[in-house]
């Protein structure tokens, strides 16, 4: 029986803990990924429990204590926590790039990236990889100076530039094509990244291999079976495909430091 649980510290030790970067709020987060852990039990035998975090901050910490047996987890966080405590890639989107997205109000003046200049912005956390990281760096680059301001999802981004309380904000298009219409109608996208390996589904070194195949098994079929189709659906997802830690190297090759104290 599928249980959520926010933290992590009550879940017995015969279940599996499968955290999720918490891109949206919690509720809104089991809600669309309770059914898929109930299919992947279904399909695996195991009992694997949702999880995440109030803030992606402390989900990150909670992946360097390994606090999490798998993990839905950013490409950055992905490159940082393989090192350390060693999450393994089991899979992710098939044939999908990640790209960061900053959006702006519909009925707003601004055109480009030079009209953010002195403009207070909105993200999810510093170390969001296409909605922090890869959107502020190439704004620095452009030497404009905004003012950000970190509001813990995307969700809180996309609904505070569609209030008015920033100018604009960072997300990614998947999560901002899965904002309630209401909210994402009053946006529009006024820049887009390039492309990179989308997020990853990670193991910790502790879940046995045998239960690894039958996790990489169950997601891959997914998109095999009608049922698992309409659950990709929820989470705007087509289908998985195998993963292995080279697919991240493109990431790597940007040297991002910022969460190196995590590690050390």
């Amino acid at each position: 029986m599928f249980r959520f649980f926010f933290a992590v510290s009550t879940v017995s030790a015969d279940s599996l803990t499968f955290g999720i970067v918490p891109q949206q709020s919690a509720s809104t987060l089991a809600k669309r990924w309770a059914p898929i852990f109930q299919y992947l039990s279904d399909k695996t035998g195991e009992d694997i429990r949702f999880s995440t975090a109030k803030d992606i901050p402390t989900f990150e910490k909670r992946l360097a204590a390994g606090e999490y047996d798998i993990a839905y987890m950013n490409p950055y966080h992905y490159t940082v926590f393989h090192q350390l405590p060693g999450y393994e890639a089991i899979a992710r989107q098939k044939d999908k790039q990640i790209k960061g997205i900053i959006v702006v109000s519909k009925g707003s003046s601004l055109k480009n990236l030079d009209d953010l200049q002195d403009k207070k912005m909105a993200f999810p956390s510093p170390a969001a990889f296409a909605a922090s990281v890869i959107p502020r760096s190439t704004i620095e680059q452009h030497g404009i100076h905004i003012i950000p301001q970190y509001v813990s999802s995307h969700e809180s981004v996309y609904l505070g530039v569609a209030r008015g309380f920033f100018a604009a904000g960072g997300g990614v298009i998947r999560t901002f094509n899965a904002a309630p219409p209401e909210v994402r109608d009053q946006l529009r996208i006024l820049w887009t990244t390039p492309g990179y390996t989308p997020h990853a589904i990670a193991a910790h070194p502790r879940v046995s291999s045998e239960t690894v195949v039958k996790i990489k098994q169950a997601l891959l079929g997914m998109s095999d079976d009608s049922e698992g189709i309409e659950l990709l659906k929820t989470i705007h997802i087509k289908n998985f495909a195998l993963a292995e830690n080279a697919d991240w190297d493109d990431v790597r090759a940007l040297n991002i430091k910022l969460l190196d104290e995590l590690i050390k």
